[in-house]
């Protein structure tokens, strides 16, 4: 359980919030999953990214396609993706952000359900090491978002409270695994869901990309941290 402390933190979930890579993915996983004969509107994939891959290979294909083989639609959406890499963009105002959450002393936290590898590849894109006190990925947590696992482990690893805590995310399941962690979820649109979904999720408050949320830092919840 996460240790109880009066010291205060803003959790970052990283694709689509940090770094822009939610169409990124819904193009690899439409192609990874054409390569096995599977076909998904990209469109449905989007509503997907932020989920764990077991997690929205479920969404997409079905309890009833038993014949997909899931782990090699996964390495191939990776093998995609990585292609990517040298090309990804930090969303505007991502590093200034982080960078201002820090001065004004609270702890920073990447809330990742990203595997490793990958995780290191976004830091870097991202680029404001200095300002982050720790991370989680994949290896942290039983299962991705929306089940909290990922938050409660960022909430472990960075010593604080959930109620001393706000959690930033771009996607309904950023919104789902906060509420299900008891932590305050303020939503981004930059990932590409819309205002309104995001609240129905549970977000407080709603900017468009992190830039926007540091222009409004003193008006957000996470200045009565």
């Amino acid at each position: 359980m996460p240790q109880r402390s009066d010291k205060a933190g803003v959790l970052f979930d990283v694709d689509g919030t940090l770094v822009d890579t939610t169409f990124v993915h819904a193009v690899c996983w439409t192609e990874a999953l054409r390569q096995h004969e599977r076909y998904v509107p990209a469109a449905e994939i989007h509503h997907g990214i932020g989920m764990s891959s077991e997690q929205l290979l479920d969404r997409c294909l079905g309890d009833d396609d038993e014949d997909a083989d899931r782990e090699a639609i996964t390495d191939a959406h990776l093998t995609l993706y990585k292609q990517w890499w040298g090309r990804l963009n930090a969303l505007p105002g991502a590093r200034d952000l982080l960078r201002a959450c820090h001065d004004r002393g609270l702890t920073v936290v990447l809330a990742s359900s990203a595997k490793d590898e990958e995780l290191d590849a976004l830091r870097s894109v991202v680029d404001a090491d200095d300002a982050i006190d720790t991370a989680t990925s994949s290896s942290d947590a039983e299962a991705g978002k929306p089940d909290p696992g990922i938050v409660l482990a960022a909430l472990e690893s960075s010593g604080l409270a959930a109620e001393h805590a706000v959690f930033v995310g771009d996607a309904i399941w950023d919104g789902y695994a906060a509420q299900r962690a008891g932590v305050t979820f303020v939503g981004v649109t930059c990932g590409g869901t819309p205002e309104l979904e995001l609240r129905r999720a549970g977000a407080v408050e709603v900017w468009r990309d992190p830039a926007d949320l540091l222009a409004h830092l003193e008006e957000s919840v996470i200045a009565k941290l």
